[in-house]
């Protein structure tokens, strides 16, 4: 059975590694946002390895800096951001304390995220925050799988961002068609071979199955594809400029919450 302490030490030595290539690399860039890795991988780790309380904690607060980034691309109001926010909290704290109640919560919060513009009278652009709102609901959420499965959900962190990594590197490399017009930069050579790179990495940490290789190959490109098709629509290149080297958290977790969404129905 895979558990925090036997993820540590590949995550220790994948981060010390990433370091040396970054270093040798010597493009500033890559270096700033190692050093943000290097930050947040052992707070993320710590979170897992505290157990159910300490995923819900770190699920809750990648969930509301999801929202506020979320928010601030499809332009929703503060009332709007605030119900979205504690609709995705309700949500994890449900899959923690009461599992078999999430649907339930979540119903629940797709109403009162469309009571807002309804209540407000909002006859201008309340069907745009109100589908906004219902997809940052559908998508945000996923967060709460966090907490149920707990080490394996960190493992399938570790195999995106590898493959996300040898995406990009590859597909500059190989060049070929493009993946999507909704990402100019990804080409096919790039998703195939960071899709291959993530599902070893699952064989390397014994978590390789079946459902966990399709979140790893399918979810995580439709996860980035999902979220560029977002931007776009927003104009923007970044979700935040807050986060060293990134731009905002949902730059960083679009490909996991996709990958999360698909290893829950597979399982």
């Amino acid at each position: 059975m895979i558990t925090v302490a036997s993820l540590a030490p590949c995550l220790g030595g994948a981060l010390a590694l990433g370091g040396v290539a970054v270093a040798a690399s010597r493009r500033r860039e890559l270096m700033v946002r190692w050093c943000a890795w290097a930050v947040g991988v052992p707070l993320v780790t710590g979170a897992f390895w505290w157990g159910r309380p300490g995923t819900a904690v770190l699920a809750i607060v990648v969930g509301v800096i999801a929202v506020m980034e979320f928010g601030g691309l499809m332009r929703l109001s503060r009332v709007d951001r605030v119900v979205l926010a504690a609709a995705v909290t309700g949500v994890v704290l449900t899959a923690w304390l009461a599992p078999g109640q999430v649907l339930r919560v979540v119903a629940i919060g797709a109403l009162a995220v469309a009571a807002v513009p309804l209540l407000a009278g909002d006859a201008d652009h309340g069907l745009r925050r109100l589908c906004a709102g219902l997809l940052g609901l559908a998508w945000l959420s996923v967060v709460a799988s966090l907490v149920p499965l707990g080490a394996s959900a960190l493992a399938l962190f570790m195999a995106v961002s590898i493959a996300d990594i040898v995406a990009y590197f590859a597909g500059r490399g190989l060049g070929g068609p493009r993946l999507s017009p909704l990402s100019p930069a990804k080409r096919w050579s790039g998703t195939l071979a960071g899709a291959a790179a993530g599902v070893g990495m699952l064989a390397v940490l014994s978590t390789l199955t079946w459902p966990m290789a399709v979140a790893v190959a399918v979810g995580g490109p439709a996860g980035d594809l999902l979220e560029s098709m977002v931007k776009r629509g927003a104009q923007a290149k970044d979700t935040g400029r807050w986060l060293p080297g990134s731009g905002g958290l949902l730059d960083r977790i679009d490909s996991l919450l996709v990958a999360l969404a698909v290893l829950l129905l597979l399982l």
